[in-house]
């Protein structure tokens, strides 16, 4: 059971961080890069409630796993790992709850002249603070992959 958990949490994990790495520097620039802005918007306003579903999900499984490794974990592992995953799944759960609807209920205004300076100062804000959760994520879930690769190896390792 206790190898099935870690399979399950390293698996979880990887996805969590990988959909984050992929969208961010690889669907996000290509999108941008190929697509009027406008439509480029329309597009990852499309794709990002099905990332943050993703990623959310992703997380809550990680977490699910590590529970029942809290007693196999070596030296503070566990406490690292989990705590971790809990400020990476509330940024994300911030980010795709709050941050992304209201960004994506308003970028069209972004496209109508003129724009109002108060709804670009909102829209900036709100990518800037999308950009800053998503580098916390991670930055912490790349760290609780690291730890992940160490702390449930048998004592002989």
């Amino acid at each position: 059971m206790r190898a099935i958990a870690v399979i399950v949490l390293t698996l979880a994990l990887g996805l969590w961080v990988g959909a984050l790495v992929f969208v961010s520097f690889v669907v996000a620039p290509a999108v941008f890069g190929t697509m009027p802005s406008e439509t480029a918007g329309t597009v990852m306003g499309a794709i990002f409630p099905r990332y943050y579903a993703f990623t959310i999900a992703a997380g809550i499984v990680a977490l699910l796993a590590a529970l029942p490794l809290r007693s196999s974990a070596r030296g503070a592992g566990w406490t690292v790992i989990v705590g971790a995953m809990i400020v990476m799944l509330a940024a994300t759960a911030y980010a795709g709850l709050v941050v992304s609807p209201r960004a994506r209920a308003i970028r069209p205004a972004l496209h109508h002249e003129p724009v109002d300076p108060a709804v670009r100062a909102e829209f900036d804000a709100l990518h800037r603070r999308a950009v800053q959760l998503n580098g916390l994520v991670l930055l912490l879930g790349l760290g609780a992959m690291g730890f992940t690769a160490t702390a449930f190896r048998g004592r002989d390792a």
